[in-house]
């Protein structure tokens, strides 16, 4: 019995953050429904969120924009990320990436599924996929009405150099079964998988490492979804059983609480939990995304962090109803409360000697 269910989000770094915005908004026809910035680090970095209409775990790409650091793509890494549109929408999305002149493969096959591969403008690799059995709502934007959108992930594609080792993690320590080989693809699926059950292996030998580390242009981590912080310490005690000894602490990322490791392929694979209220607990629910949200540690250091950051224009368009409407309203917990007690200050940073960011004016 598996402790994880699906897919939780999906975080990889692109390049400027406007381009990020527009291309993934009005391009993809995703909803921004985060801008926050990266926890970590000496450098002050946005951290945005996207999904589907109802902002579910299972739908949410993340974004750092890195402009300041070129990634280096190679094995080792999360190589594209799949969402799911109905049968027959890939037509539509060959004419919609061309008018856009969105460099794209056409349309493909992988395990007797279309789909078509595309590039972010940083060089990020997404796909659309078609499973009709995903009903999960999705947001639609200008050209991109509901029967051609995503609904949410179908699941990441990653290479490898070699698959056994790979195979055995997310067989043994997180409970995928092995359901299928396609060329050089391997599949892998959870509870019976289909959208967002699914994790796809591409064999690639010759192929050098990618780089580790937070870049332009390179997928980060995927994260699995552990339930709560129990199922995220239960989760840490498999892998340490198992002798995957370089688990994370569990830590607090605001909107969900995680655990990451790295497979013995290379990939950063993360499991989280979502925390009370979920992406709704510092904005309303129908204007996410709408202004930058600090966590409370750093809110005193707005000011400073602001300078840092390069100034991105949201489209209006992102948001459900007029802004005004919800102006008056209170945050509200939403979603379930899955991360019932407070994660240690120990396991997470609470502070930070920033020293640049990755766009902006330089503080005088």
């Amino acid at each position: 019995m598996s402790l994880v269910s699906g897919i939780h989000h999906v975080t990889v770094c692109a390049s400027g953050a406007q381009e990020d915005v527009d291309f993934l908004t009005q391009v993809f026809g995703q909803r921004l429904i985060k801008q926050t910035i990266l926890f970590d680090g000496r450098y002050a970095h946005y951290h945005l969120y996207y999904s589907n209409a109802n902002a579910e775990p299972g739908s949410v790409y993340t974004t750092f924009p890195y402009k300041r650091v070129p990634g280096r793509p190679g094995s080792g890494q999360i190589q594209s990320t799949a969402y799911t549109v109905k049968k027959g929408a890939t037509k539509f999305w060959d004419e919609h990436l061309t008018h856009h002149k969105v460099k794209h493969g056409g349309i493909q096959e992988r395990f007797g599924q279309k789909f078509i591969r595309f590039s972010h403008p940083s060089g990020l690799q997404l796909e659309v996929i078609e499973d009709s059995a995903d009903d999960r709502k999705p947001w639609t934007v200008g050209e991109i009405s509901a029967d051609v959108a995503t609904h949410g992930f179908h699941g990441p594609v990653a290479s490898v150099r070699e698959i056994p080792e790979t195979e055995r993690f997310f067989v043994e320590a997180l409970g995928f079964k092995k359901t299928g080989v396609d060329g050089a693809y391997h599949r892998l699926e959870l509870n019976g998988g289909g959208a967002n059950k699914t994790v796809v292996l591409l064999h690639e030998p010759d192929r050098p490492s990618g780089s580790w580390g937070f870049g332009a242009g390179c997928g980060h981590h995927v994260a699995l979804d552990a339930g709560t912080d129990k199922g995220l310490a239960e989760q840490k005690g498999i892998y340490e059983e198992l002798g995957y000894t370089d688990c994370s602490e569990i830590k607090d990322r605001e909107y969900f609480h995680s655990i990451y490791c790295r497979c013995p392929g290379g990939i950063l694979v993360e499991c989280a939990a979502t925390a009370a209220g979920g992406f709704s607990r510092d904005e309303p629910s129908d204007a996410l995304g709408h202004k930058l949200l600090l966590p409370p540690w750093f809110e005193e250091r707005r000011a400073e962090i602001m300078t840092m950051l390069e100034p991105i224009t949201i489209p209006e368009n992102n948001f459900p109803v007029h802004l005004e409407a919800v102006a008056v309203k209170t945050a509200t917990p939403g979603g379930t409360p899955a991360a019932a007690e407070p994660v240690s200050t120990g396991a997470s940073r609470r502070q930070a000697v920033f020293i640049g960011g990755d766009g902006g004016q330089k503080k005088q």
